[in-house]
């Protein structure tokens, strides 16, 4: 069991001459194997949340626990997914995805399995002893999140994981996180511009308000695990996109 609670979380970055409150007062529950997609307008501090629960960052006020243990730094039982590529590139892909495994003095057995189960789940057996310049961008990024699943954490976070990934590639990068989910469920956070991805991996989309950011709204995602992309059709899906864009706009009015 993971859950992830926020109790009034606010973070405020200060130098010699500016303050800036990027969190502010923000409380939320994120329950155990509950995908979570946050967005918002550029720079309201999803980020700055995202790396708040990682433990990269400590809250100016407030608490952030995993099941009660208060997040004090990074630890093995969160694992982080960024927009940029984050694969050692002197290391076959096999051997990037052991990488955490290896950390952990896991024995040889286990990374051996480990590896070639989420190397499957993400489509890369076939270039398991490839190396990362062989690879497309999308290929790089199943990378990142075979290595993330397979080194066991309780919680993964994804900060914009696809965001520089083309439309296709993308789609692709939804149906693989996906069936990975499916396969080993985590308690997710994903932080996104895009409204259909938020809705198409997420159990709950939460929008949040520009500076300082505080949580706007929840909206609950009524679909259930076994989406395809096909789903985007659905007027149910269509309705609540329609919904979160006039909340997005409405927050975006609002700071103006």
């Amino acid at each position: 069991m993971t859950q992830i609670t926020l109790e009034s979380v606010s973070k405020v970055f200060a130098t010699a001459r500016k303050r800036t409150v990027a969190l502010n007062e923000t409380s939320l529950t994120i329950d155990d194997c509950e995908t979570v997609c946050v967005v918002g307008p550029s720079g309201c501090g999803k980020t700055t949340m995202l790396n708040l629960i990682a433990g990269f960052i400590q809250p100016t006020d407030g608490s952030i626990s995993l099941d009660g243990r208060e997040v004090t730094g990074p630890a093995a039982d969160r694992a982080v997914v960024f927009q940029a590529d984050a694969v050692f590139p002197w290391l076959t892909v096999a051997d990037n995805v052991a990488f955490g495994l290896r950390m952990q003095r896991a024995s040889r057995t286990e990374r051996a399995e480990r590896v070639e189960r989420f190397l499957d789940l993400v489509g890369l057996t076939d270039f398991a002893k490839a190396y990362p310049k062989e690879l497309s961008g999308g290929m790089r990024k199943r990378v990142d999140l075979a290595r993330a699943y397979a080194s066991g954490p309780e919680v993964l976070l994804l900060d914009e994981p696809f965001g520089a990934l083309d439309l296709f590639t993308k789609e692709n990068m939804w149906t693989a996180l996906a069936r990975v989910a499916a396969a080993e469920p985590k308690t997710i956070v994903f932080v996104t511009h895009d409204i259909e991805e938020a809705l198409f991996l997420g159990d709950r989309v939460i929008v949040m308000t520009p500076r300082p950011a505080r949580v706007h709204s929840v909206i609950e995602v009524p679909f259930g695990p076994d989406r395809t992309l096909d789903l985007r059709a659905d007027p149910k899906f269509q309705a609540l996109r329609i919904d979160i864009a006039h909340s997005l706009r409405e927050v975006h009015d609002g700071a103006a």
